[in-house]
């Protein structure tokens, strides 16, 4: 079963719905400070109440739409399905960003079917906008069709990136950044691998790259940014992976997985 047996508008049109309701209920409802319920990977890598409420709402809008899809969520796992469809949540990509009230967070939603992303949408609710992409059919910003930026030598790329939160990962990130920083532009860490995407196509960054995003993280927003004309991948010919996420125009894309290939970036100390 491919994409096309599939009702693409209606995997966006469900998508799109969820992402936006849990976007503004978690407006609505984030207090002063969230409370901290539980961590993952170290103290730092936390998980609110409010993730767990918003992944439960998308669950439940998907289910009451297509109830036979299976749903892979950051907080909830996986369920299973028997359609071919499976459906990526991450219910606050940039959750210590929500946690402190910065606005660099986002609600990411996305359909696949056989694997392969079909529909995504990243809701960036601080912010309001909700970005979009339906394979084939190019990467929206409310009417707006975005484009990645084209053209640009490594050497004047902004890359944005991101880090762990484990000390030995960091301590090889900051080995790596160190290296990078020389070569390029600039730097920017949004703290949310979905907005850093999404960044890549609508050109507020040239370029992305980080160690660690899982593929509720970057579902979406990788659908989004290849639409707007960026390649997305790992290196040395794989595909985007939890070991390496680069993005950037196809050319840009070159330049910067050949800067990262000899520093070995996909380790931890």
């Amino acid at each position: 079963m491919t994409g096309t047996d599939h009702d693409l508008d209606e995997l966006l049109g469900i998508a799109a719905a969820a992402a936006r309701e849990a976007g503004a209920m978690l407006v609505a409802k984030r207090p002063p400070r969230p409370e901290v319920v539980d961590t993952k990977s170290s103290p730092t890598d936390v998980v609110t109440a409010l993730d767990r409420e918003a992944e439960e709402l998308i669950r439940a809008r998907i289910a009451a739409a297509r109830p036979h899809d299976s749903i892979l969520g950051e907080e909830g796992g996986s369920s299973p399905g028997r359609t071919g469809v499976r459906w990526v949540v991450d219910p606050i990509d940039g959750t210590v960003n929500f946690l402190y009230g910065l606005p660099e967070w986002a609600v990411s939603v996305a359909a696949e079917v056989d694997g392969e992303a079909v529909v995504g949408v990243v809701d960036v609710a601080p912010r309001g906008e909700v970005f979009t992409a339906v394979r084939g059919r190019g990467a929206w910003l409310g009417g707006e069709r975005l484009r990645c930026n084209t053209g640009v030598p490594l050497a004047r790329a902004l890359i944005a990136t991101g880090f762990g939160y484990g000390a030995g990962r960091r301590e090889i990130q900051s080995e790596v950044l160190r290296e990078v920083l020389p070569r390029v532009r600039d730097i920017r860490r949004g703290g949310s691998a979905a907005v850093d995407l999404c960044s890549v196509a609508s050109g507020r960054v040239d370029g992305y790259f980080e160690r660690g995003p899982q593929r509720w993280d970057v579902a979406a927003g990788g659908l989004i940014a290849e639409e707007a004309g960026a390649r997305v991948g790992g290196l040395r010919g794989r595909p985007a992976n939890p070991d390496m996420t680069v993005c950037a125009a196809p050319e840009l894309f070159a330049e910067l997985h050949d800067l990262l290939v000899p520093l070995d970036p996909e380790r931890d100390a």
